[in-house]
């Protein structure tokens, strides 16, 4: 599906505070020193590559509607190679469980189960994959690390964290 939204940033500079900025050295979940917090970044023109090329799921995603902008939902969506990850602002960690994140949260860990994606939640350096039946939080993940799921047909039945380095490649 191609967006027919026209959606900018705007006041909302969220995902400068709960991304990680490589080409800075600035750690997830702490402002960027060259963002404005409501106003933008200061570096805009000359701003790193990842930055440039970085845009949430609210910005692309005709299906989310305004209650998901970052700065009023306290939550930046992103895609991975495994499905849909929610970083939550750290001030506001709960801000997932709240109507109607909660439910929308829910319908796409459904859909989720159906078509083999997961549903991260992250919070700081805390990761709870969410599932139809439950929630499994994974603790303090680094980098390195990754999720194994343990599936009984498609339904996930358990859920460790492994070094990246330790999953086999078939």
């Amino acid at each position: 599906m191609t967006s027919s939204v026209k959606r900018t940033c705007g006041d909302c500079t969220l995902c400068c505070k709960v991304m990680a900025i490589e080409a800075l050295a600035k750690p997830a979940n702490a402002w960027c020193p060259h963002c404005r917090p409501g106003r933008g970044c200061a570096i805009y023109a000359k701003r790193p590559d990842e930055c440039a090329g970085f845009a949430c799921l609210w910005l692309v995603n005709d299906l989310l509607d305004e209650g998901w902008k970052p700065s009023r939902s306290k939550l930046v969506l992103t895609t991975s190679d495994d499905g849909i990850e929610i970083r939550c602002d750290p001030g506001s960690p709960n801000a997932w469980r709240r109507e109607p994140y909660a439910s929308d949260i829910s319908a796409w860990a459904k859909e989720g189960e159906i078509n083999d994606m997961t549903v991260v939640v992250i919070i700081g350096q805390r990761v709870i994959l969410v599932t139809p039946d439950r929630e499994f939080d994974l603790g303090i993940m680094e980098p390195d690390e990754r999720i194994v799921r343990e599936l009984e047909g498609a339904k996930v039945v358990g859920a460790t964290v492994v070094k990246a380095s330790e999953i086999r490649r078939g």
